[in-house]
């Protein structure tokens, strides 16, 4: 029997469980951050508080920037050698915005926050960083990994997302989410529903996190009040990209930015291609839950801790071939190639919004994965993808639109 390529035997042994991911928190940690009978779900991360790993890179004014993401001029925060961890606070834009008031402090607390539960973070950046992109999004500046090139693949481990607060906002504006026209103009001058509706008839619903069981859940207003599971995940993770010109927050690239696939929780890995020397890593939009589509506009939005261990590997030798041009993660039990409907950004002029383009992208890259990198024939790649591979909608709402497939490593066991 022939013996399988190197790169393939890795790939399949992690497939087996033979290959075991680092580990994220300790168990003492991991049992201290779970919700005691009795106490507040979450405590309030402030700046310099609590647990941080490794570098740490906080969110205040000097290491943000709003609604523009880094290029390859962007000065870095940080840097760190391949393999280091890092902490980033994050701040959600949620609540700093302009049609609620640019004041967190005064719109969290009409909802009955108290003010040590506002990030002071959100308080300094509504005050003093200039909203000067054309996004939503407060963005870390980036941090650069030694010796990363282009070329190079930028590993991302998601090794802890902590809340930051203990509730968070769902939205809807501008005329974007998936009923562009129908909502929220449906709902404007209806006094039932006034109280969720901000400046132009915008929607912001304040959701509030509560533990059962042991653990979080979203707890929703109204006469319904909807409990859902947390899942926090970074909405946006990326890498610089090879351009002097400004990059919108909004959509999603090759590098990475806003991709908005909730399966990048604690224990997924992600693959990022560099663009530009340093790599320089950023983050943004933290959710702390979201539906695959997005169909409102925003997630739930909440500020997050995230730890991360940044490696710089190659295509083929630590990173498969597939993220030599796109994304691509990976958690414990699926691999996760992504498309999008404009992968390489509306820079040029336009930008695509084709769903279906993202369908194909998707698929393109998963073939790719299947036939390069576990060297599945062609033909068999395609007839497995469409007999057991998941096709999700990441998101609708980010202009360029994106799908994700998840492909069960169990179905690549040796038998």
């Amino acid at each position: 029997m022939s013996t399988p390529h190197p790169r393939r035997r890795s790939l399949l042994q992690a497939a087996a469980g033979l290959s075991v991911p680092a580990a994220a928190l300790s168990a003492a940690d991991a049992a201290a951050a779970r919700p005691r009978p009795g106490a507040r779900p979450v405590r309030t991360l402030q700046r310099d508080r609590g647990p941080r790993t490794g570098t740490y890179v906080h969110s205040g004014a000097g290491n943000v920037l709003w609604g523009h993401l880094p290029n390859r001029g962007t000065e870095p925060v940080a840097v760190v050698r391949s393999g280091d961890v890092v902490t980033l606070d994050t701040v959600s834009h949620e609540g700093l915005l302009e049609d609620q008031g640019k004041d967190p402090l005064g719109y969290f607390t009409s909802f009955g926050v108290a003010e040590h539960d506002v990030l002071g973070d959100a308080v300094e950046i509504a005050a003093r960083v200039a909203h000067d992109g054309p996004g939503p999004h407060v963005v870390s500046r980036p941090v650069a990994v030694a010796g990363a090139e282009p070329g190079d693949v930028l590993k991302v481990e998601v090794l802890d997302l902590a809340l930051r607060v203990p509730y968070g906002v769902i939205s809807n504006r501008h005329g974007k989410g998936a009923l562009p026209g129908e909502l929220p103009e449906l709902w404007r001058g209806d006094p039932a529903v006034a109280q969720y509706l901000n400046v132009g008839g915008n929607v912001s619903v304040f959701t509030s996190v509560a533990a059962s069981g042991g653990d979080l859940v979203g707890v929703m207003p109204g006469p319904v009040s909807p409990r859902f599971p947390l899942a926090p995940f970074l909405g946006m993770m990326g890498v610089a990209r090879d351009t002097s010109a400004m990059v919108d927050s909004v959509p999603p690239t090759t590098a990475g930015g806003n991709m908005d696939v909730k399966d990048l929780v604690v224990g997924s890995t992600l693959y990022l291609p560099v663009q530009v020397p340093g790599a320089m890593f950023f983050v943004g939009d933290p959710h702390m839950a979201q539906g695959h589509g997005e169909v409102a506009l925003t997630a739930m939005e909440g500020s997050l801790r995230a730890t991360v261990r940044l490696s710089v590997v190659r295509p083929g030798d630590g990173a498969p071939l597939a993220a030599r041009d796109h994304p691509f993660a990976e958690t414990p039990e699926h691999w996760i190639p992504m498309g999008l409907s404009d992968p390489d950004g509306p820079e040029g002029g336009g930008n695509g919004t084709d769903l279906d383009e993202a369908v194909r992208n998707a698929v393109r890259n998963a073939m790719w994965f299947l036939t390069e990198d576990l060297g599945v024939p062609g033909p068999v790649a395609y007839a497995y993808l469409s007999a057991a591979g998941d096709f999700h909608v990441s998101q609708v709402v980010d202009r360029t639109v994106g799908v994700h497939a998840t492909l069960r490593k169990a179905d690549f066991r040796a038998r």
